[in-house]
């Protein structure tokens, strides 16, 4: 990577970094119901500064036979039988959100997505049940990495609840609009990039060049 023509790819070693939220009916990835999913892709300006991009986001329909707990409903507000909130089957809001993952990471020249989310395993486990369920073989998502905003939020601000670290972060947020899987990944978008962002510019990335680093390290990236 150059300064002139930093790069997605090269920031994250071949992944490209996607915000993803969910809203369930519980917290079982296997037999809860997954009820709204949203992504925001991410893009990379001129000076290597992360920034939300694109933005997707589907109510979805209840699987057969799901379970759906009414404490999580209450939590989140939903009434899946609402017809208003427009949901789709789960193959079709998997396909509205994976296509255009695909594209972007054949775009930014990655290998792969790479799941970002607030507490990751939460979504990434709802995220992996639905593809199985639905008999996906194409999706752009790790398995298993992910980068946790809970995590590093601690690490940057010290602070792991979405709300405290944005606060922290000077990101607006909203407790009347939580809990919306749209808002929740906005925000978390948001507060991943300025971590990175924050991360740069205190002189973090890009990393020194070999001579200059521990010998191990320097023998690693030889």
């Amino acid at each position: 990577m150059s300064e002139k023509h930093p790069s997605l790819a090269l920031r994250f070693r071949g992944f490209l970094p996607v915000v993803v939220d969910v809203e369930t009916g519980g917290f079982d990835a296997r037999h809860d119901a997954l009820l709204e999913i949203a992504a925001v892709l991410l893009e990379m300006d001129a000076g290597g500064h992360l920034r939300p991009a694109t933005r997707i986001h589907f109510h979805v329909d209840p699987f057969p036979g799901a379970n759906i707990e009414q404490a999580a409903l209450d939590f989140t507000g939903i009434d899946p039988s609402n017809p208003l909130r427009g949901a789709v089957a789960e193959d079709i809001a998997l396909k509205g959100i994976f296509d255009p993952v695909r594209k972007a990471v054949k775009q930014n020249g990655c290998n792969r997505a790479v799941l970002v989310g607030h507490n990751s395993f939460f979504d990434q486990g709802f995220l992996n049940a639905a593809s199985e369920r639905n008999d996906v073989k194409r999706n752009p998502f790790h398995p298993f990495s992910s980068f946790d905003t809970a995590a590093l939020a601690g690490l940057v601000y010290g602070q792991t609840v979405l709300a405290k670290a944005c606060e922290a972060a000077g990101i607006r947020f909203s407790q009347r609009e939580a809990h919306s899987a749209l808002y929740d990944a906005t925000r978390t978008a948001e507060l991943f990039c300025s971590m990175v962002n924050r991360f740069r510019d205190l002189g973090g990335w890009p990393p020194p060049p070999p001579g200059k680093m521990p010998p191990t390290l320097a023998r690693e990236l030889d």
